[in-house]
C-alpha cells in the first residue's frame, strides 16, 4: 500500500510543471490575515492554493473569504487596460489618452467652478500609503477641500466617540491577546463570528476560561450563540439601554469611585441625568426585561476585569456616537480601561478602516490623524508636503454631503479609487442620480462595478496580490501586505495611477516616488509627533517583526500594546463622560402604521461590503447566490408570506425584491437583510438619509419597512 502511494505522489508531482508562491495578506476584514498564495502549473492548468501564514494577530489562521480571495484577483472580468466612455458605451484607450482626457476635464470644471468643484472619494481598503497619497494628491494637486471616504460608513461614530471620550482612536485599546484573560465581555452590535471569524478564537478562549459573555443584538447571531446573556433589544435602543445599566451600576454603587475621582471628567452629569430615568420606561422602550439589563449591568461591573467592543449594529445610526459613548461611560464608571485585560475595542470592518482613516482620506484630518482646521498641524504637514500653509484647503464634508453637493451643483467633478457609493450609500437611488449629473467622473477599481458603469473614465487598479504596501489591522497593528505578482495587462499599482495623474495635471514634482517604501517613508515624517505616530516604524521593523502597534515614536520603540495607563490623550488628561439622551437628536425612522416593521441591515460571512469582489468568487458566491430576507415565522405568517419565496420591502425611499427565510433568532418586529447585493436587491435604496450630527454616518441599522408576497405577474415576469 505504502509503495502505491509513493507512486502516486511521484506521479502527480511530475505534473506539477511549476510552482509560485505570493506572500501577501487578505483583502477583506480588519484582520488582515497574512496569507500565501501558491500557483502550480499542471500540464494546461493553473490550481491555486491559498495557505495561512504565522503572525501576531491570527496565527496563521484564515476564513473562507481569505481561502477563495485569489479567485476575483484572478477573474476575466479584471479591468486590465484604460477605459474611456465614447457614444454611451466603454472602449479601451491608452494610457496617455485617459490621462489627456482627465487633465482637459479637470482643468475645464476648476477653470469654470473653482478648485473646490472637483473632489476625491476613498477608500478603507487601499493601503496606508496610498490613503496618504490621496489625501495629498486632494489637496496639493487638485487644491480642494472635498475629500472624504468610505469608512465614513463604517468607523465613523466608533472613532468619534473614542476621541470625544479618550482624546484619541486607535481601533482597540489593547491587544487581541488580552480577550482570553478577561472575566467579562460585553459585545455590542457586533457578529464576529461571520465578519471577522479569525478573531473569534480569542473569544472561544476566553468562554473556555470561564469569562461571562453578553451580546446586545435584535438577531440571535453565530456570535450571540457563546453568549451567557442575550440582550435583545429593538433596534436603535442602544443609548437607552446602556442609561439603564448606568442607572443601576450607580444606584447599586458598584461604580469605581478611585478611578472616577482621578481619571475622569463629567461623571456627576451623567449620575444626576440618569437618576431621572425610569427603568420601567427604559425596559418598554429597549424591549429588554429589567431583570437582564440589571443582571448584565451588575456581572459587568463586579468582575475584576471586562472588555466592551463595539461594531456596526450600534454605530450606524443617527445616535452612533452617543450610544457608543454612552457605552464607555460604563466602562468608565466601573474603571475598566487603561489597565491589563480591561478595555475597549472597536470592531472595524474594512481591510484598512483604521489606518485609512489616520493619514489624511477624512475631510477633516492630515496624516497622523491631525486636524486640518489646527494651525500648527496645517503647518507641519505643508512643510513636509513642500507647500505653504495658505495653500492648504480648509475642512470639507463628509462623503454622503459630497453626495449631496454633486446634486446640487456644487461639486461637477469627483474621483473615486476602490469604492462603490451606488450601493453602499443610504437612499442609493439619490446616490445614482446625483452622479450622473457629474460633468467629469474618474474611477480607479478592479471591476465595473454598479458606480463605474457611470464613469466617464475607468482606469486598472492593482489587487491585493500586486499592491505591496501596509495596512493597519483592527487592535491597530500596522503589518506590511507583500506582494511580488506583476499587474495584469496595463493595470498599475494605485499609488502610481495617483502619482501619473498628480503629474498630467502639472504637481508630478510632488509626486515622484518609485516605490510604496519610498512613500511610507514620507508618511513616517508627516505622522512624526502627530496622534497617529509611525515614524518610529520601516519595512525592515515590519518583516521582521510581523507588525506593530502605534503610536511608534522612535525605532527602538517596541510599539504601544495598552493605551491609557497612566493618561488619557486629553489636555487635562482625563477622560470624558456625558449625559446621553435615551432619545436621538435627530429623529430615526420608527416603525409606523404604514411601514410598521424595523429593517435592519448586516453582513454574512461569505461576502464582503457591496460584493464587488466576493460575487465573483464562484466559491463564495455559491454559498449566498443572492439576497435574503430574514423573518420571524408568526410575523411571515401575519404578513402571508412563505418560506424561500421572492416578497417585496418597501420604505418611503423606495423596494426591494429579495427572497424570504424564516427564522426564529430575529425578533418579531425586526427583519434583517444583508448589504452585498445591488440594483433590486440593493438594501441601502431602502435607508433614510439622515446623519449622525457628530459623525455624519447614515443610519442603516434603523429603518421602518413593510413587507408584503410579490404579485404572481412580477413573479412570472422574473423568471
Amino acid at each position: 500500500m505504502t509503495e502505491l502511494l509513493l507512486k502516486y505522489f511521484r506521479t502527480k508531482q511530475k505534473e506539477v510543471q511549476s510552482e509560485k508562491t505570493y506572500d501577501t495578506q487578505c483583502p477583506f476584514c480588519s484582520m488582515q490575515c497574512k496569507m500565501q498564495l501558491i500557483e502550480q502549473t499542471i500540464v494546461t492548468r493553473k490550481k491555486y492554493t491559498a495557505v495561512g501564514k504565522d503572525n501576531p494577530t491570527t496565527k496563521g489562521r484564515l476564513c473562507m473569504k481569505g481561502m477563495n480571495a485569489h479567485q476575483h484577483a484572478l477573474h476575466s472580468e479584471r479591468i486590465t487596460h484604460p477605459l474611456l466612455k465614447k457614444n454611451g458605451e466603454f472602449v479601451r484607450v491608452s494610457w496617455d489618452e485617459a490621462l489627456r482626457f482627465i487633465k482637459e476635464r479637470v482643468m475645464s470644471i476648476q477653470v469654470e467652478n473653482g478648485h473646490d468643484a472637483v473632489a476625491v472619494y476613498g477608500s478603507a481598503s487601499i493601503t496606508n500609503e496610498e490613503a496618504y497619497l490621496l489625501g495629498k494628491f486632494a489637496r496639493v494637486a487638485l487644491k480642494t477641500k472635498h475629500i472624504d471616504y468610505n469608512g465614513r460608513l463604517c468607523m465613523s461614530a466608533a472613532a468619534t466617540a473614542a476621541n470625544q471620550t479618550f482624546g484619541m482612536d486607535r481601533g482597540f485599546t489593547n491587544a487581541l491577546t488580552e480577550i482570553p484573560k478577561t472575566r467579562v465581555i460585553m459585545l455590542a452590535g457586533t457578529n464576529i463570528a461571520e465578519c471577522q471569524p479569525t478573531m473569534m478564537p480569542y473569544f472561544e478562549e476566553a468562554k473556555e476560561n470561564g469569562a461571562y459573555i453578553i451580546v446586545i443584538d435584535p438577531r440571535e447571531t453565530a456570535t450571540a450563540n457563546i453568549a451567557d446573556l442575550h440582550l435583545k433589544l429593538k433596534p436603535g435602543t442602544d443609548a437607552a439601554l446602556a442609561n439603564g445599566m448606568l442607572k443601576i451600576i450607580i444606584e447599586k454603587r458598584l461604580t469605581d469611585e478611585a478611578f472616577i475621582k482621578q481619571r475622569a471628567a463629567g461623571f456627576e452629569d451623567v449620575k444626576r441625568h440618569v437618576a431621572s430615568l425610569s427603568l420601567e420606561e427604559i425596559s418598554e422602550q429597549t424591549g429588554v426585561p429589567i431583570e437582564q439589563i440589571r443582571k448584565a449591568a451588575v456581572k459587568f461591573a463586579k468582575e475584576d476585569t471586562g472588555m466592551l467592543f463595539t461594531a456596526r449594529g450600534v454605530e450606524q445610526q443617527t445616535d452612533g456616537t452617543a450610544a457608543v459613548r454612552n457605552l464607555l461611560n460604563i466602562l468608565i464608571s466601573v474603571g475598566k480601561i487603561g489597565k491589563f485585560a480591561c478595555g475597549y475595542g472597536a470592531i472595524t470592518g474594512q481591510g484598512n478602516g483604521q489606518g485609512a482613516r489616520e493619514h489624511g482620506q477624512k475631510a477633516d484630518q492630515l496624516p497622523g490623524y491631525r486636524s486640518i482646521e489646527n494651525e500648527r498641524d496645517r503647518a507641519y504637514i505643508a512643510d513636509v508636503w513642500g507647500i505653504a500653509e495658505e495653500e492648504l484647503p480648509k475642512k470639507g464634508v463628509s462623503a454622503y454631503e459630497m453626495i449631496k453637493k454633486v446634486h446640487e451643483g456644487e461639486i461637477t467633478g469627483m474621483f473615486l479609487m476602490c469604492s462603490n457609493p451606488a450601493v453602499s450609500n443610504p437612499n442609493a437611488h439619490f446616490v445614482k442620480a446625483a452622479l450622473k449629473k457629474l460633468k467629469f467622473f474618474a474611477v480607479i477599481d478592479l471591476f465595473i462595478s454598479e458606480t463605474a458603469r457611470l464613469a466617464d473614465v475607468i482606469l486598472p487598479a492593482s489587487s491585493y496580490l500586486e499592491d505591496e504596501g501596509t495596512m493597519t489591522n483592527v487592535e491597530g497593528r500596522v503589518t506590511l501586505r507583500e506582494a511580488s505578482r506583476p499587474c495584469p495587462g496595463e493595470a498599475r499599482h494605485d499609488w502610481k495611477i495617483i502619482c501619473d495623474i498628480a503629474d498630467a495635471l502639472g504637481k508630478g514634482r510632488f509626486f515622484r516616488y518609485e516605490s510604496a517604501e519610498e512613500i511610507f517613508q514620507e508618511l513616517r515624517k508627516a505622522s512624526r509627533g502627530g496622534i497617529a505616530d509611525y515614524s518610529g516604524i520601516t519595512y525592515k521593523r515590519l518583516r521582521k517583526e510581523g507588525g506593530i502597534l502605534w503610536p511608534c515614536p522612535e525605532t527602538e520603540h517596541p510599539g504601544t500594546e495598552r493605551l491609557f495607563e497612566t493618561e488619557f490623550a486629553h489636555p487635562d488628561q482625563k477622560a470624558k463622560m456625558c449625559a446621553v439622551p435615551n432619545e436621538p437628536a435627530v429623529k430615526k425612522d420608527r416603525p409606523t402604521e404604514e411601514y410598521p416593521l424595523y429593517l435592519t441591515t448586516g453582513r454574512v460571512m461569505p461576502h464582503y461590503l457591496t460584493g464587488v469582489q466576493t460575487r465573483r468568487s464562484a466559491s463564495l458566491a455559491a454559498r449566498h447566490f443572492e439576497s435574503f430576507v430574514e423573518i420571524h415565522p408568526n410575523t411571515a405568517a401575519k404578513y402571508q408570506i412563505a418560506d424561500r419565496v421572492l416578497v417585496k420591502i418597501e420604505s418611503k425611499r423606495g423596494r426591494i425584491i429579495v427572497r424570504s427565510k424564516w427564522s426564529e433568532s430575529i425578533r418579531p418586529d425586526t427583519v434583517f437583510v444583508p448589504m452585498h447585493w445591488a440594483d433590486s436587491q440593493n438594501v441601502n435604496s431602502l435607508i433614510a438619509e439622515d446623519l449622525d450630527p457628530s459623525c455624519k454616518m447614515p443610519g442603516f441599522k434603523v429603518c421602518a419597512v413593510r413587507i408584503s408576497p410579490l404579485d404572481d405577474k412580477i413573479v412570472n415576469k422574473l423568471s
